[in-house]
């Protein structure tokens, strides 16, 4: 089985924050698939399904963005997921708005959900989206800006960046990490 986890900050001053783009991924991918995310395991609320006939499961840890692996490790323990088939989705401020890079490894480069998740499995070798935030201006501190409500400008580039990356997810799932890359790294420097 896949595991597909978004990354964010539970609650509803969260919900469309920058920092919750990978909430978001997830519940698209959860409507594209007909898959509802709401039980409750290992600190995360979860659903499994199918995605291009492989069985999957969405989740959305619970524990704020800051501790996303100490409930992704319990939750790959108890299902018996290896990190070869976890796939994590997140805001990065390091890229520019609306580019989307898929890696297959590497460092958190600064991002304390990464942070977390690596410390807590162990390995930089975890497959991920990662969706640019920076606005392309000086922001003055990082966190207000991640927590914020992405400005109204934004609100209708959202839709499609979402669309996008619950696109390469299922491009990994189907195609492997490789080809997702080609195909999706490729386009966002286009």
């Amino acid at each position: 089985m896949f595991l597909v986890a978004g990354l964010g900050n539970p609650g509803e001053e969260y919900a469309l924050s920058p920092h919750n783009l990978g909430f978001l991924t997830v519940d698209r991918l959860a409507e594209r698939q007909g898959i509802r995310v709401n039980r409750k395991d290992s600190r995360a609320l979860v659903g499994v399904g199918e995605i291009d006939g492989q069985p999957v499961m969405l989740a959305k840890p619970q524990t704020f963005m800051n501790l996303s692996g100490t409930s992704l490790a319990p939750l790959m323990e108890k299902h018996s997921v290896p990190v070869e088939r976890l796939i994590v989705v997140y805001d990065e401020l390091d890229l520019p708005w609306l580019t989307l890079r898929v890696k297959s490894k590497g460092s958190a480069a600064g991002h304390n959900g990464m942070k977390s998740v690596i410390g807590s499995l162990q390995t930089m070798d975890i497959t991920r989206v990662r969706m640019g935030i920076h606005p392309g201006r000086p922001i003055a501190s990082g966190a207000d800006f991640v927590l914020a409500p992405i400005k109204r400008s934004q609100r209708e580039e959202l839709e499609g960046f979402v669309d996008l990356a619950a696109d390469a997810v299922h491009s990994i799932i189907a195609e492997g990490v490789e080809k997702a890359m080609t195909k999706f790294n490729r386009r966002a420097q286009a």
